[in-house]
């Protein structure tokens, strides 16, 4: 036999960065993602829902620094600005509803109080009302439908029947009612700080059988699963099922159900407030400035126009921002 011409060279062995570059790229590989970064990659496409978020922020922002942006401005929102008003008409001097350079927005008939400063306290009553009356039926609606969709029996239908009674229930007419009989005084607040707090209350109250029938039905869905089972058969109790196992999955319908219930909280205080149940005067509400304009909406147009966009677009904007997030947990119901 013959000897072949040349031996066979041996491979180069890599290096210790080629190394650790190619370990670097298989973890990469092989690393999983959470559900929330999932969902949050799905929110980041969504440009309309990520603009409803930005604006958001916005307004809680501008709600919550409104006395700092009302005094680097130099206007209160209570006071009076009678040279700037029409003595004969009682509408604002200057066009677009008295709009210059130091009243942003211009100033309300008759009174001439700063528009722009009473949209940002207007802000503060609305999106607390619709923050804390929607955390209200979240908490009522969560505990009362996962009791009724895990227990079943006559705790199901004894819940189910309230909230079919409540959904019956003509709310704004009971918050009218309500309202009229209330104390000036109740549990240490006065003035507009009673109407609120009933509101929220309210609001709260008759909203939670939403979010409950949808807790109770998914909570009818879970009970159901593998790991529920196998829970159980481990020895586990009620408590911690319900906490451990079925209430971190209901997390994802809970935040969506929420972020959809917060405007129309909002558009029910605006209501309450147009009708005159609302919050007191002085105190600014959106409701109750466009209240106010329908006596002027022909003479002074900006006055009706500025409150309806400010409610128009803080709606819009939670609805925007509701729909990308439940598009995001819930990629199966997509639009």
């Amino acid at each position: 036999m013959t000897a072949p011409l040349h031996e066979p060279t041996a491979e180069a062995a890599p290096s210790p960065a080629e190394e650790a570059a190619v370990a670097t790229a298989d973890a990469k590989a092989v690393q999983g993602r959470s559900l929330g970064r999932i969902a949050w990659e799905r929110l980041k496409r969504d440009k309309l829902a990520l603009t409803g978020g930005v604006v958001v922020l916005l307004l809680v922002l501008v709600a919550l620094l409104a006395p700092v942006i009302t005094s680097i401005l130099g206007q209160d929102p209570n006071e009076y600005h009678e040279n700037l008003i029409d003595p004969l008409f009682g509408t604002p001097t200057g066009s677009l509803g008295g709009i210059s350079g130091e009243h942003l927005l211009g100033v309300e008939p008759v009174n001439g109080r700063d528009i722009f400063a009473r949209i940002l306290y207007g802000a503060r009553i609305s999106l607390l009302v619709g923050f804390l009356s929607a955390v209200v039926a979240v908490i009522l609606g969560t505990v009362l439908g996962i009791l009724a969709g895990f227990f079943g029996g006559w705790v199901d239908s004894v819940v189910s029947r309230v909230m079919d009674g409540l959904l019956a229930f003509p709310q704004l007419l009971f918050i009218i009612a309500l309202v009229s009989v209330m104390p000036s005084d109740l549990l240490g607040l006065t003035g507009s700080n009673v109407r609120v707090f009933v509101m929220i209350l309210v609001i709260g109250f008759f909203g939670w059988p939403y979010i409950g029938r949808v807790v109770r039905g998914q909570t009818l869905s879970l009970r159901e699963r593998e790991y529920v089972e196998a829970a159980r058969s481990l020895g586990a109790g009620r408590l911690y099922i319900l906490f451990k196992e079925l209430l971190p999955n209901l997390v994802a319908p809970i935040v969506v159900y929420t972020t959809m219930m917060i405007p129309t909280n909002i558009l029910t205080e605006a209501a309450l407030s147009f009708l005159g149940v609302g919050v007191k005067p002085p105190t600014a509400s959106w409701g109750q400035m466009l209240s106010s304009a329908i006596d002027y909406y022909e003479s002074d147009p900006m006055y009706m126009v500025v409150p309806g966009l400010a409610i128009f677009i803080t709606v819009l904007a939670f609805n925007l921002f509701g729909d990308g997030v439940r598009d995001a947990l819930d990629p199966k119901a997509s639009r």
